[in-house]
């Protein structure tokens, strides 16, 4: 299984049958390595519906005949777009063809802003325990430190997360690497940052502040194999 980051909050995973993607904001990131055009996935994995996660979701679940995963709320509004969906919520896991998905809580808001700029609430924002060939991966989504972690972390056998540093609209870095520990990751990766001014941080600095070894900046289109 290979695991690659391709900036912002965006993760593509790909096992030997399957491609699942998490949070494909790719138009307007321009850290983004992809192009929303030529992307492959067969399901996509969406932690909230705000634009810069929901991104190029209806575009790319359309062209692929992907089916989209998300709280329940953002997966009603997936629907209206013309897509499949299949609606979860916190705490919930369901066994897919291609694994195990889970949501856990997250604490930040999820609502979706039309180009006409009407909002549309998609309901409670969440994180994804994505376990998959004996390999378990903690997207966090978009949160705020929260004591509920160090639960996640204890519950789970975690082997990679994908923690947000940005701060401003998530945990910044001490916060971020309090989540770290709770969390109990074999590997730490920071997202969510640099793609705006406003959550600009140094990942290496946060990487260095790990227990050693835990942590890996990882740059668009960078990889790890599980």
């Amino acid at each position: 299984m290979k695991v690659s980051y391709h900036g912002h909050s965006v993760v593509l995973v790909v096992t030997g049958d399957h491609t699942i993607l998490i949070d494909p904001f790719i138009n307007g990131n321009g850290l983004c390595d992809l192009k929303a055009d030529m992307v492959k996935a067969d399901y996509i994995l969406l932690t909230h519906g705000h634009n810069d996660h929901v991104g190029d979701t209806v575009e790319i679940a359309k062209r692929n005949n992907a089916v989209v995963i998300a709280p329940n709320e953002l997966s009603d509004y997936m629907v209206t777009k013309g897509v499949k969906s299949h609606g979860m919520h916190i705490g919930g896991s369901r066994e897919f063809e291609f694994g195990r998905v889970k949501f856990t809580q997250a604490f930040h808001g999820s609502a979706f802003t039309e180009e006409d700029g009407t909002m549309v609430y998609t309901g409670m924002p969440s994180g994804i325990l994505l376990t998959v060939e004996g390999k378990t991966i903690y997207h966090l989504g978009d949160t705020a430190l929260f004591s509920d972690l160090k639960m996640y972390g204890e519950m789970n056998d975690i082997d990679l997360a994908f923690i947000p540093i940005g701060d401003n609209f998530t945990m910044g870095p001490e916060d971020a690497l309090v989540a770290a520990e709770w969390v109990k990751a074999k590997t730490v990766v920071p997202i969510h940052y640099n793609t705006f001014p406003v959550i600009e941080q140094d990942p290496v600095e946060f990487v260095q502040k790990l227990l050693s070894g835990q942590g890996k900046v990882m740059h668009p289109g960078d990889e790890l194999e599980l």
